[in-house]
């Protein structure tokens, strides 16, 4: 039964909280990162503002002329300008854009009164070109003159040449030059500063990950048995893989942009305040449907996401398991059933992503649909005010701009939900995992001595892996520095299970284990599996040389690698290979043979020197061929040390110092293979079942 995915979490503070600590040793780069950030989005947001001022003060140069009386004045001062920049002794000229509260009705009553001149004017500063002096001669007429400016009719711009109106506005074409200039000087920053912040953080991200994975792989590597045989090897890798790879994208793709998109947003609404407060308000008066869109699709786009990843996980585990037995299936002709159960799950899986796409191919239309909604409304509501002079083209312009640049980071923002999603469930799963300690305790202090004996003593050993289910029971016994004894019994004895208290792969409930007269977990674990070190019946090879799988990452030199081969009788095969011990092996070691992968693991534990060997049914799964060389290396490595045989054939262990019989985690008998066949007891009825039928 394939088990359902987890629930992911929409968005959790403690998980986000010890996501960011990660970012500690890295928070300079993080705040170069953020200040690369604002400064982008104070770029994006200064260039409407820069195509307004051009357009305002520079294209459209529209000026209103006051009478210079104290009548005017007072209706000046009474709608708040108290400050004028352009003043002559007979007129006050004000620029439209700061007249706002200029209404056409305004407009018209003023003009009747005599206080508004009926002309808009053009206003410039004055030069010492020649041309433009004798062109201002030529208007004299119309022109106002001072040392800080000259006035103009519109009117009377429409009457002169494109060559005179080159020369009366080259400050404006220079300003506008100018202008572009700081537009394009933006653009370059946006390029530059956004890159900055993307690069930052990906490297930040990337550096997050690899402590992450770091973390997990040392959690695993030093975590329990216990752990370790009930936990998946599926889960964990993509524990480590996977759910860390979603880190990378919380940041490269949900912390940061999402940061960037709320500053756009805040600073997009602060900017259109500052240019318009009435247009700010019609603007603000039409995010209500894009936020119960926005949250609409939110839930909808959490649903089809877990519906997603459910149906992956469930594809995901039938391939693994089908593909994993496929000798079996294709043994049991179960061809047909298995193709129709994947048919169905995938076209399950294709209707979860067909309904995802659903939901993202309606929001963007919709967003967009609001977008071109707001942007019609200030076109509609703008261009009136322009036509009525209460606004200028150039604001209006600008707001059309920042309404679209308002919108994007709404649409980025419902986007990013999914990626926030995984993202908070692969960090509950990472967490969980870091959390989730059962480690053996390294709690001991003591160094071995040197030279080590490799005197073994159990003291009254009581062990369960499970509780209320004994596996060893009161089991008491002592060996020999240089013994070498061998433990047999029926399956499910216990014999294994010394093997893995011995090296403190499992720890024991009640007794003691000594080890040259000290308790084992008195001993640093690095120093007690370095000298205790078991041979097991499936061996494991990793990817690389035979040469790295005999050093296994410690610095042994090759000469001593070949002798702990030649010792073991792995020489001859190895030299006979095409690279010798720089052959590469495939996964798991299948371009050797099992007898060659089990002399390939005697090289490595007499390459490692320990003072203790234990072999668990080390011949179970060899030729007799092989089985020959394999004993002459094991009687070989054993010489001299400490040894348990764990055997179910007997013939293995019949030159054996001693033999244990254990039954039910008990020692049912021990001494020599001649002394346990007299006692005609659990050793001898062994005996029979194996060579007698």
């Amino acid at each position: 039964m394939i088990e359902q995915e987890h629930i992911i979490k929409g968005y959790d503070p403690e998980i986000s909280r010890r996501i960011l600590s990660y970012l500690k040793p890295y928070k300079l780069l993080t705040v170069l990162a953020l200040i690369a950030l604002a400064a982008a989005a104070a770029a994006e947001l200064y260039t409407p503002v820069i195509i307004q001022r051009a357009v305002d003060r520079e294209i459209l140069v529209r000026y209103a002329s006051f009478e210079n009386t104290p009548e005017a004045r007072s209706v000046l001062t009474n709608q708040g300008a108290d400050y004028f920049d352009y003043v002559t002794p007979s007129d006050i000229f004000i620029s439209y854009q700061d007249l706002p509260w200029l209404s056409s009705a305004q407009e018209r009553q003023l003009r009747s009164e005599g206080l508004l001149d009926s002309h808009e004017w053009y206003l410039g500063e004055p030069r010492d070109d020649p041309k433009f002096l004798a062109l201002l001669e030529s208007l004299e007429e119309h022109v106002v003159i001072t040392d800080e400016f000259f006035a103009l009719p519109r009117f009377v711009l429409s009457d002169l040449s494109s060559q005179d109106i080159q020369v009366l506005r080259a400050g404006n074409i220079e300003n506008v030059r100018r202008l572009s200039g700081l537009y394009l000087l933006m653009l370059l920053g946006m390029l530059v500063f956004s890159f900055g912040q993307v690069y930052l953080m990906a490297f930040i991200a990337q550096r997050v990950m690899e402590d992450m994975r770091l973390d997990l792989f040392r959690r695993v590597i030093h975590q329990s048995m216990s752990f370790l045989g009930r936990t998946p090897v599926g889960t964990l890798v993509t524990r480590i893989t996977n759910d860390v790879e979603t880190i990378n994208e919380f940041f490269t793709s949900v912390a940061t942009s999402l940061l960037k998109d709320v500053v756009l947003m805040f600073g997009v609404l602060a900017v259109l305040f500052v240019l318009d407060v009435r247009l700010a308000w019609f603007t603000l008066a039409s995010l209500p449907p894009v936020l119960a869109a926005t949250l609409f699709y939110r839930l909808k786009a959490r649903d089809s996401y877990r519906r997603v990843r459910l149906w992956i996980s469930r594809v995901n585990a039938f391939l693994s398991e089908h593909i994993s037995g496929m000798d079996v299936v294709q043994m049991f002709v179960r061809e047909p059933e298995s193709r129709s159960i994947f048919s169905k799950l995938n076209a399950k899986l294709l209707s979860a992503n067909l309904a995802e796409m659903y939901v993202f191919a309606t929001f963007r239309p919709l967003v967009n649909f609001f977008t071109s909604v707001s942007v019609g409304v200030i076109i509609y509501f703008g261009a009136s005010q322009v036509l009525e002079a209460n606004l200028s083209l150039g604001i209006l312009i600008a707001y059309i701009n920042l309404i679209q640049l308002f919108y994007r980071p709404v649409m980025g923002i419902a986007e990013q939900f999914t990626v926030l999603q995984s993202a908070m469930a692969g960090g509950e799963r990472i967490f969980s995992l870091l959390d989730d300690v059962e480690q053996i305790p390294d709690t001991g202090r003591k160094l071995l001595p040197k030279p080590m004996e490799g005197r073994i003593e159990f003291k009254d050993v009581c062990f369960s892996y499970k509780q209320d289910e004994p596996v060893i029971r009161d089991l008491s016994f002592s060996v020999e520095p240089g013994e070498q004894i061998a433990i047999v019994g029926y399956t499910g004895a216990g014999k294994t299970t010394i093997a893995n208290l011995l090296t403190r792969l499992w720890d024991i409930q009640e007794g003691n284990i000594l080890l040259d007269g000290h308790d084992i977990r008195s001993y640093q674990l690095h120093e007690l599996r370095s000298a205790v070190q078991p041979v097991a019946q499936d061996v494991f090879m990793f990817s690389g040389t035979i040469a790295e799988n005999i050093a296994f990452g410690s610095e042994i030199p090759r000469e001593k690698i070949v002798a702990a081969a030649k010792l073991v009788q792995a020489d001859g095969f190895i030299s006979r290979l095409p690279d010798g011990y720089d052959t590469v092996l495939t996964e798991w070691g299948s371009n050797l043979s099992t007898g060659e992968r089990q002399l390939i693991s005697f090289s490595r534990v007499v390459a490692h020197d320990p003072r203790v060997i234990i072999l668990d049914e080390a011949t179970a799964s060899v030729d007799t061929e092989t089985e020959v060389l394999i004993q002459q290396g094991i009687r070989r490595i054993m010489k001299g040390r400490t040894s348990f045989i764990i055997a179910h054939r007997l013939s293995t262990v019949r030159h054996a110092d001693r033999i244990m019989v254990l039954s039910s985690g008990k020692l049912m008998e021990m001494g020599t293979h001649q002394e346990l066949l007299d006692r005609k007891g659990l050793y001898w009825n062994l005996y029979k079942l194996q060579f007698t039928s």
